[in-house]
């Protein structure tokens, strides 16, 4: 026995119930690359948790297959990645920890899960918070310049030398 001197009416229990599909603002609290379960590849697994609203600190999990026999699921982790990485305004990265405590947005949907008990979330999208997305540039306008036709120049007149005499031709 294990003495623990614990009041249920303290703590507010655990919920496991997915988030309700829309959109959250997060961070990514952890990350981490794991070999996949035939041990042929490895995917980042990524965890983030909500900053804001009434869903605060609650996990999402998604996990990207970098390193994959299958060439369209690595085409489509780099594409998530890539979404990811703009959406935290962090263009190149060297570690996945420079993605952690980023502030974006996530787009969450629901979907059944693989043992068919209940649901389940995923992440489907990425964006920047509107107060972290980069403005818009737009393009300067483009007079339209039309060069001017050439002119004759006379040939200058000699005019009065700086000392004085009369400049000769």
């Amino acid at each position: 026995m294990a003495q623990l001197h614990f009041n249920a009416e303290e703590v507010e229990p655990a919920n496991f119930d997915p988030l309700p599909e829309g959109k959250y603002q997060v961070g990514v609290s952890a990350s981490e690359m794991r070999p996949t379960s035939k041990s042929n590849g490895a995917y980042l697994e990524l965890e983030f948790t909500v900053i804001d609203g009434p869903y605060v600190n609650r996990k999402v999990w998604t996990r990207l297959n970098l390193d994959n026999p299958s060439a369209a699921a690595v085409k489509i982790a780099r594409q998530q990645l890539s979404a990811l990485c703009r959406a935290a305004c962090v263009l190149t990265i060297n570690d996945s920890a420079e993605l952690h405590n980023r502030p974006i947005l996530i787009y969450v949907v629901c979907k059944p899960r693989g043992d068919g008990n209940g649901l389940q979330n995923e992440v489907k999208g990425y964006e920047a918070l509107p107060s972290t997305a980069p403005a818009p540039v737009s393009p300067a306008p483009v007079a339209a310049t039309v060069p001017a036709a050439p002119t004759a120049t006379a040939a200058p007149t000699p005019g009065p030398a700086p000392w004085g005499r009369p400049a000769t031709a």
